[in-house]
């Protein structure tokens, strides 16, 4: 017999609003996880510029989204079994007045998703971006649009079963595949954790090595001689120290070696090879590139935006032990003017 109930059901209009929100949040991660991952796949080159080194906001995206994702999508589909439970129960008529709301402002959001798509697809195409990467962001689009859409109208219809299955398993098995193929996609562009963190830890060496060259050549400028031991440039009253390697407890260190009167070289075991590449900033055609800085040993590392220039390879390498061969331009680094003694 048909439930007419008027009361609200508190327990399922807030599965209601949990279902909304963490399918919402799981899409949205979704889509971002994808883009975020080809567009550091296939970059633009009118947007970007081609880079030597590691920063961490160049994945800083694909990570949020991940995690986001991970944790998100099961407590959608826990939520979503719930919520499905309760309907084939026998709700009251505010209940089922939810239900619906709740159904037809998904469907909304996917006919919007879809209207925004086609028209992002004109313009990209008018404007001659019609790019590899491009194509496959509107397919992602197309394909988490409809999907959602006829899921949640066999929702409306009533119907329970598709090809002989429940339209539950169905969709949570669809679901699962597509998130796990998002999450192995976006592993295999940026690494895995490991390959993350040594990264990092490579970025800090060649941060120690920039500063500590900066510090030799004010020591050559000041006292117009190289040091003949690494330890000399360390300056108490300059709040300088001398930095070590991040992994000295696996015997790893910096390396100082004078080679002549104005030339030296700077050595260090890296974990991986420096990354290189096309990077792409999201600042729009034609825009600048946002300046970076690296938080770690409060040095700053910049590095051109061209292959070519010798200067941009500054500090490339490759895995295990490089040494980095610097010779001081004394017209360059003019020696600094004693300072008068007064009497």
């Amino acid at each position: 017999m048909e439930n007419t109930q008027q009361k609200l059901s508190p327990k399922f209009f807030f599965l209601s609003l949990g279902v909304l929100v963490s399918l919402i949040t799981t899409v949205t991660a979704f889509i971002n996880l994808v883009f975020e991952t080809l567009n550091r796949k296939f970059p633009d080159i009118v947007n970007g510029v081609y880079s030597y080194g590691y920063s961490p906001y160049d994945t800083a995206g694909i990570r949020a989204a991940l995690a986001t994702l991970i944790i998100v999508a099961p407590v959608f589909f826990v939520l979503t079994h719930y919520w499905n439970k309760a309907i084939r129960t026998s709700l009251g008529r505010v209940d089922e007045i939810i239900r619906k709301w709740m159904i037809y402002l998904i469907l909304f959001l996917s006919a919007v998703l879809l209207i925004v798509d086609l028209v992002v697809l004109v313009e990209y195409f008018v404007s001659g971006d019609l790019t590899t990467r491009f194509i496959l962001k509107v397919a992602v689009l197309l394909i988490v649009g409809v999907y959602v859409g006829f899921y949640y109208i066999y929702q409306l219809l009533g119907r329970k079963k598709i090809i002989g299955m429940p339209i539950g398993i169905i969709s949570v098995i669809k679901s699962s595949i597509l998130i796990v193929l998002a999450i192995i996609w976006s592993f295999h562009v940026i690494g895995s954790p490991m390959t993350q963190r040594n990264l990092r830890i490579d970025q800090t060496r060649v941060n120690d090595l920039s500063s500590m060259q900066g510090q030799i050549i004010s020591f050559w400028q000041q006292k117009e001689k190289l040091p003949d031991q690494i330890g000399e440039i360390a300056n108490p009253l300059g709040y300088y120290t001398l930095p070590v390697d991040p992994e000295f407890e696996k015997g790893k260190a910096y390396e100082y070696k004078k080679t002549g009167d104005l030339s030296f070289e700077l050595c260090a075991v890296f974990s991986l090879p420096m990354p290189k590449g096309w990077s792409e900033y999201g600042y729009g055609k034609g825009g600048g590139v946002m300046p970076m800085s690296y938080p770690t040993r409060d040095v700053a590392m910049s590095y051109p935006s061209y292959p070519g220039d010798g200067a941009n390879q500054n500090w490339d390498h490759q895995e295990g032990r490089t040494c980095f061969a610097r010779t001081i331009d004394p017209e360059l680094y003019k020696p600094y003017d004693p300072i008068p003694v007064k009497e």
